[in-house]
């Protein structure tokens, strides 16, 4: 089977056909999706979704997006939040100064106390970056120096910078639709180069729809065209390549290990 490892299944473009979004994700071979916080005023919500299905699992954090119109959160409070059976991740959290919707100060503020809260439960860190790869890379190092924590680099699209430091500290990479894009041959670059047992995929649903759904709604069963990227790049076929990748997910994601339920 493939997992989704990350995508929003609380957003709007989910509201009127959600049973049908994940028949077609369980058709499709998805097995389990993670559902993906991105403001704790909205934890309650997406964990009540995480809660209607075995198969679906949730994460716990502030996007860099809305650190600004979201109460401070800190280490404690999250650690706090993450104690619930359903969240096996922290985050998504990290640096967006592209948009810079939020003060780059208190987006890194935001980020180490999800950083912390990763290291202190074990529970792997979901780290967005969007053109911010060098303080990304500061940041991840100084906190790697301090005690080490899981992770992954989320919807791949930084420079190899960002790759290489992940990848030094233990963390894993995750490729979304971006790896099927006609302009990413970098990001296909770096993916060449990941090693097969740090691979993760998914969708960033209801974002980035891979070839050939692009410029429409992404969702979960369109981790499939990703996988098959994938797979084409590193010289395996689907099915190695959706094996090797659900087990980097149970291996990261430890509170999923001893799961068998699945979609249907």
């Amino acid at each position: 089977m493939l997992v989704d490892s990350h995508c929003h299944l609380d957003f709007p473009d989910f509201g009127s056909d959600l049973d049908a979004v994940l028949a077609r994700a369980a058709e499709a071979g998805v097995g389990m999706v993670q559902t993906i916080c991105t403001r704790v005023t909205r934890f309650d919500a997406v964990r009540a979704l995480a809660e209607t299905h075995e198969a679906i699992w949730c994460s716990v954090g502030v996007h860099p997006h809305h650190v600004a119109e979201e109460p401070e959160v800190s280490a404690a409070h999250l650690i706090r939040m993450a104690a619930h059976p359903k969240v096996i991740g922290i985050g998504e959290t990290g640096l967006d100064f592209h948009y810079d919707n939020s003060p780059r100060q208190r987006q890194e503020a935001s980020f180490r106390q999800h950083i912390a809260a990763a290291r202190e439960t074990g529970l792997p860190l979901i780290v967005h970056t969007r053109s911010a790869d060098e303080e990304t890379c500061r940041i991840l190092r100084e906190e790697a120096g301090r005690g080490a924590f899981p992770g992954v680099i989320h919807c791949f699209s930084a420079g190899r910078s960002v790759a290489d430091t992940a990848l030094d500290i233990g963390l894993y990479i995750s490729f979304s639709g971006i790896l099927t894009f006609k302009n990413a041959e970098e990001v296909r670059a770096v993916a060449r180069d990941v090693p097969l047992d740090r691979l993760l995929v998914e969708t960033d649903a209801p974002y980035l729809a891979p070839v050939p759904h692009r410029g429409r709604r992404n969702e979960p069963a369109h981790v499939r065209h990703t996988a098959a990227r994938l797979a084409e790049l590193k010289g395996l076929n689907d099915g190695e390549l959706a094996r090797t990748t659900t087990e980097n997910f149970l291996r990261l994601f430890t509170k999923t290990a001893d799961q068998s339920t699945v979609l249907q």
